[in-house]
């Protein structure tokens, strides 16, 4: 076309900057094979429930007739699991949908949307998508005693105006592996307007260990402005497939449902959740192993004299004290993928994946 596509697009569009997936991954498998280490991507080594995986070969021969539009059945498991209605779940195609749905449902140039620094990569993107203005509130100081680069919650409360429609909040987040009590998320709801939307992203909760962390589900017969998100990719190891969930008041999540595309989740991701739900000992499986070599990967990065924060999460993130991008070049070349931080503005940190002992043991033996 002769015109430039680029000032075709809409506004919003213009202001956007694609998603960043990190390296590409499939020629790097090309490339080292077996012995490449993928630590940058946070997936679940153990792998999938076998359950999920009978479940996707027992729905092969359908392949040709379209999923269920409505997942009923994977919604009414989830119903049961998390105590809750099914008209209270919207599916998606990964949560990364759904974030972006909620932005396209309740804000547009009118309205401002609150996240925090060093939040989930999604949420600036969902709020350039709408139109919306970004409200990015700095995250705690670096040497916060017990949670640096962790969310503020007081200074995005006071950050809310009268044109804030959404606040995203991840809990553990991404990147950072950082989290908020129960009893701060409860505390920051309750200074939050009612005519403003609180996401809480919860995408990693099946690997927390905090006692003092359960879920924001908790509070939805009291925050009906509450929205949770979770996803199979991570602890239920479904990355592959895609798909995720929204839980929240039945207004919300019809309002959702509005601008949900059709047939969002394919019938071998329905069937293959719905299995694994129904396997909550892989789930326990995988947060054991988690914790296990979270903790060793975390002492064994100490004793090489690094900082590793605090996380609740299947990664690390490890303070190098000087430009990590020569020391990931490095251990990219010699076919150990992580992520590099410099795109948040923490060009000094590297994000690492709790992989298997093997995949660890390589990253260490590449720091030496």
């Amino acid at each position: 076309m002769s015109a430039n596509a680029a000032s075709l697009a809409n506004a919003a569009t213009r202001a956007l900057r694609a998603y960043d997936p990190g390296h590409d991954l499939p020629a790097l498998r090309n490339r080292f094979g077996a012995v490449l280490a993928e630590l940058g991507s946070n997936e679940n080594p153990l792998g999938p429930s076998p359950h999920a995986v009978a479940a996707i070969q027992a729905a092969l021969p359908e392949i040709f007739r379209y999923p269920d539009p409505q997942g009923g059945a994977l919604k009414a498991a989830l119903a049961t699991h998390l105590r809750v209605d099914p008209a209270e779940i919207a599916l998606g195609n990964g949560s990364h949908e759904l974030l972006m749905l909620i932005a396209q449902c309740f804000a547009d140039a009118s309205n401002s949307v609150v996240f925090s620094e060093f939040g989930f990569a999604v949420f600036p993107i969902a709020t350039a998508a709408a139109g919306a203005r970004a409200v990015r509130v700095p995250a705690l100081a670096r040497d916060h005693a017990t949670m640096p680069l962790g969310h503020d919650l007081d200074a995005m409360a006071a950050a809310i105006g009268p044109d804030t429609r959404i606040v995203y909040l991840a809990n553990p987040n991404n990147p950072t592996g950082t989290w908020v009590s129960d009893a701060a998320l409860e505390a920051f709801l309750a200074r939050v307007p009612a005519t403003t939307v609180v996401v809480v992203d919860e995408a990693y909760q099946e690997f927390v260990d905090d006692p003092a962390l359960t879920s924001a589900l908790r509070y939805l017969p009291k925050y009906p402005n509450l929205v949770v998100t979770r996803t199979f990719s991570k602890a239920y190891a479904l990355a592959g497939l895609r798909v995720g969930y929204a839980v929240g008041s039945q207004e919300i999540i019809n309002i959702i449902e509005r601008l949900r595309e059709s047939f969002n989740v394919n019938s071998l991701a329905l069937a293959a959740a719905e299995a694994a739900l129904g396997d909550p000992g892989q789930v326990a499986r995988s947060k054991a192993f988690n914790l296990t070599e979270r903790a060793w990967l975390t002492e064994q990065l100490h004793a090489r004299g690094l900082r590793v924060l605090p996380s609740q999460t299947n990664f690390v993130l490890v303070d190098l004290a000087r430009d990590a991008a020569p020391i990931e070049a490095r251990l990219f070349e010699g076919g150990v993928i992580v992520r590099p931080m410099g795109g948040y503005g923490l060009g000094e940190f590297l994000r690492i994946s709790v992989g298997s002992r093997a995949e660890n043991e390589r990253l260490l033996a590449a720091l030496r």
